[in-house]
């Protein structure tokens, strides 16, 4: 048994801590501001705001990350198995007609719970993480053996196919750098992942290629937004090359209404300037052209980057940064293997939604539903990155454990 005790106060990580609160404080702020306009002109009462709920998100997951705190990590890793299968029933209940819930475009992402809508895709990132730290933290002998490799990928690959099925393909490409980087740190055979990721690879490659360059008869089935995105992502012309003038000039008004939120968002980062426009005077966000459903979620970094120009975009990276890079010297001072895996599984999670939300508001990378930790407007995703950053303090925490 490993022991349970209260943590002294000494024993966080204060400055991962001091970041985690600034980019709470700027997230509560911006939230405000991107729906501001819209809830006046609803007349939405206060406590009934995005701004307020989020306060309650965070509320409950700083909670929860407390908890977890006071818990060696080596316990928790011990119920890893049983917090991953948990989170695989979800993802099988959320495909279930009547029990997984859709937003209105066709993805069944979440379980509605009555007060709140429970996404298990975000958990079963969590878990995932724990469940493959506890998994290969085996002596690396055994990581040499073709069985625990493919093991290790099987734990990795099943939530990834569960969560595709929704669709949700931004979810389940931040686990795969993920789970390639906890198998690299732990010390599974570079030639086995060099494999993997050339067969990744290959695989990226060709289905770009059906997507971009491949007849329709011929295509990957997929969903048509995902397909829709690519396209606007490369400037593909929606048309086929044997179109009429009215499907060319039909095809033209899709695409330019497809790409709408991708345009909005870069004028918005630009328009900022070296200051913004000032916090609440963003033009973009008060006058609907960054659409009020994805302003405070998924572009919220664009809102930031309008109102508060290249300073306050740079001073969301610093916050970042700082938790990423004090992860990382929590991953170097764990006390054992686990602890390592655990932290790094974090850090790269945190650092594939930071990087590929981040991306598409200025679009390098096409558009997702990624959401940008802490900062954009979500119950789970707020839950699940107070959890993470909860038990990389957890790790700091008992680094001097024996």
């Amino acid at each position: 048994m490993f022991p349970t005790q209260i943590v002294p106060k000494e024993s966080f990580d204060r400055l991962q801590i001091a970041a985690l609160v600034g980019l709470m404080l700027l997230g509560t702020a911006f939230v405000y501001s991107a729906t501001s306009a819209s809830n006046a002109a609803a007349g939405v009462a206060w406590f009934n705001q995005a701004w307020a709920r989020q306060l309650v998100w965070y509320a409950l997951g700083l909670g929860a990350a407390i908890a977890l705190c006071v818990v060696d990590y080596h316990t928790l890793a011990r119920w890893s198995f049983v917090a991953y299968w948990g989170m695989m029933l979800c993802l099988v209940a959320v495909l279930i007609p009547g029990l997984g819930k859709t937003h209105g475009w066709g993805a069944q992402r979440w379980i509605d719970l009555g007060p709140f809508q429970f996404q298990p895709s975000e958990f079963a990132k969590l878990a995932f993480i724990l469940a493959g730290a506890n998994f290969l933290s085996r002596p690396v002998d055994e990581l040499r053996q073709p069985l625990i490799f493919w093991q290790g990928m099987g734990l990795l690959l099943l939530p990834c196919a569960l969560i595709i099925k929704e669709p949700d393909l931004g979810s389940a490409l931040v686990l795969v750098p993920t789970g390639l980087v906890m198998m690299l740190v732990a010390g599974t055979p570079r030639k086995y992942l060099l494999l993997l990721i050339g067969t990744v690879g290959l695989l990226g490659g060709l289905l770009l290629a059906d997507v971009l360059l491949a007849p329709p008869r011929w295509q990957v089935p997929m969903q048509e937004y995902q397909r829709q995105r690519l396209l606007v992502y490369f400037g593909k012309d929606f048309a086929p090359a044997n179109a009429t003038l009215a499907q060319k000039a039909a095809a033209r008004e899709l695409q330019s209404d497809k790409s709408y939120q991708s345009r909005q968002a870069l004028i918005s980062v630009g328009s900022g300037g070296l200051w913004g426009q000032g916090w609440g005077q963003g033009k973009q966000t008060a006058l609907s052209f960054l659409p009020p459903s994805a302003a405070h979620n998924d572009f919220i970094f664009s809102v930031i980057a309008e109102e508060e120009g290249f300073v306050g975009s740079l001073v969301v990276l610093t916050l970042y940064a700082v938790i990423l890079f004090s992860g990382l010297r929590i991953a170097g001072q764990a006390r054992d293997r686990l602890g390592k895996l655990v932290a790094v599984g974090v850090v790269t999670l945190l650092f594939s939604h930071v990087f590929i939300n981040i991306g598409m508001n200025i679009r390098i990378v096409p558009v997702t539903g990624i959401p940008l930790p802490l900062l954009s407007y979500g119950g789970s995703s707020v839950l699940c990155s107070l959890i993470a950053l909860g038990l990389m303090q957890n790790i700091h925490i008992h680094r001097r454990g024996y």
